[in-house]
């Protein structure tokens, strides 16, 4: 049943990004990443980061403390939901840089155990992963940090996009290794 949870955080998160995207002016999901639709300054950064991000992250920890299977699996929802939740609660500077304010390193803290995290995570329950056949996990691992490297380039003419993939994967994952 809990399973549920985790089905209505991602229709409810895929659905909000899709919203305040298309609030936001000039905004595209290939060149910008989520973090920008609340970015300190934006159009909708209140609602996005209090009324999408934060209850996003506070439902993830939510289902990974009350997952009482796999710690690998409550590991990953809890780094997501971290993630989330200091994205909300620390908006990151306009364009998302590596380097900024002390809102921005906070809230790049929040990127890295979201997704440094995840990869973690993902690496220990590498033996259950959901891969096409000619893929081996590491290699689907090794792939998610190269994407990760990709995103974080504030000059990358793509870095949403690839921002995207990792989600898709860090997520699909989770739904994955939650449905076994």
């Amino acid at each position: 049943m809990i399973i549920v949870l985790l089905y209505a955080i991602i229709i409810f998160l895929v659905a909000g990004i899709i919203y305040f995207a298309s609030k936001s002016p000039h905004y595209s999901h290939l060149k910008h990443t989520i973090s920008e639709l609340g970015e300190d300054g934006a159009v909708n950064s209140r609602a996005a980061n209090l009324g999408l991000f934060l209850p996003a992250g506070l439902l993830l920890i939510l289902f990974g403390l009350l997952n009482s299977g796999n710690t690998n699996i409550r590991g990953l929802a809890i780094c997501l939901g971290v993630g989330y939740l200091v994205s909300a609660l620390f908006p990151c500077d306009p364009g998302s840089p590596l380097y900024g304010s002390a809102r921005q390193t906070i809230h790049n803290i929040g990127g890295f155990i979201e997704y440094g995290g995840g990869i973690y995570f993902l690496n220990k329950s590498r033996h259950l992963l959901l891969t096409p056949g000619f893929i081996e996990p590491q290699w689907l691992i090794g792939f998610l940090v190269i994407c990760i490297v990709l995103a974080s380039l504030p000059g990358f003419k793509l870095r949403g996009l690839f921002q995207r993939i990792v989600e898709l994967v860090l997520f699909g994952q989770l739904l994955w290794l939650s449905c076994r």
